[in-house]
């Protein structure tokens, strides 16, 4: 059952961070105007199971008169409202208060702020920990986002001749994270990677929506486009076993994928993310309306 509607409100960000799915930079574009936010809203409605609307980027912050308005909208609107952050203009209580406290007035429930290396190093008093701080203060529900570089985990089995390393830190081995974070790291047989354990692609609880229209069900997966289409006939319409990316990831994963739609596999692969990411953009071309934006896939 679909629960949650998820905005790329933008693609746009002030950060370039390597672990990064979306390839988000200052220089990505792709933001959403207030008329496309409120189409989309309404066709969240008649949905009929959405109660969450998040608001992501890129980073939403950089266009606050639009987040403020469309956390206001979708709150009048009765969703639930998280946004997830950066908080990088919290550099004071004092700053943080000004940019939050609108959006408690506007109706927003709950903020995820990212507070790790890859955005602030090792600064413990940084923008996401005083916006945490501030945000519990003014009574939003908050917790952090903390994703660290990839390290190898040798379980306790390795010593025995059992088990394998594990990668560790909670990076997701798609878009700038496959450039950037992946090299030197232990491998699998690509015959293993037969399950897709990050999504549910046959009944999703949540998808993400962005600027151009993309309806993604995993970043850089589409099954519509809802300037197309309308949002909530694309969401009852959807059908994974004649999707044709979606179909051999259910079947079987990326190792099932690759034996369906020809891709030629490496020996190995970090996980099965990492499997399906590369075997995906290997093939973008041959199901353009399917394997989109291509900015994610670091194509554009």
């Amino acid at each position: 059952m679909l629960t949650g509607i998820h905005f790329i409100l933008t693609y746009t960000c002030n950060f370039e961070c390597d672990h990064c799915f979306l390839y988000s930079s200052p220089k990505s574009q792709g933001t959403f105007t207030i008329s496309q936010v409120t189409r989309v809203l309404e066709e969240s409605q008649k949905i009929g199971t959405v109660d969450w609307i998040f608001y992501e980027g890129g980073e939403p912050f950089l266009f606050f008169p639009l987040l403020n308005e469309s956390i206001r909208r979708a709150s009048s609107k009765g969703f639930k409202v998280g946004v997830v952050t950066n908080a990088y203009g919290a550099t004071s209580e004092e700053d943080a208060e000004l940019w939050l406290r609108p959006l408690v007035e506007s109706g927003v429930s709950y903020l995820n702020i990212s507070n790790d290396t890859f955005h602030y190093g090792e600064e413990s008093e940084n923008p996401a920990a005083v916006a945490l701080s501030v945000a519990r203060r003014l009574g939003i529900e908050a917790s952090p986002i903390c994703i660290e570089p990839p390290k190898v985990i040798q379980p306790h089995s390795i010593a025995e001749g059992k088990g394998r390393p594990i990668v560790g830190g909670g990076a997701k081995f798609r878009g700038r994270a496959v450039e950037k974070l992946s090299e030197n790291l232990p491998l699998r047989p690509w015959k293993e990677l037969c399950e897709c354990p990050y999504e549910d692609l046959e009944s999703p609880s949540r998808v993400h929506v962005d600027p151009y229209g993309n309806v993604q069900i995993c970043q850089g997966i589409s099954i519509g486009n809802m300037w197309m289409t309308p949002l909530s006939e694309i969401i009852s319409n959807y059908r994974f076993n004649s999707h044709p990316i979606c179909g051999p990831l259910i079947r079987g994963g990326p190792a099932e994928f690759v034996k369906e739609l020809g891709v030629m596999p490496k020996t190995g692969y970090i996980d099965e993310c990492h499997f399906c990411y590369l075997s995906r953009r290997a093939i973008i071309d041959k199901f353009p309306d399917y394997l989109t934006p291509r900015q994610v896939y670091g194509l554009e």
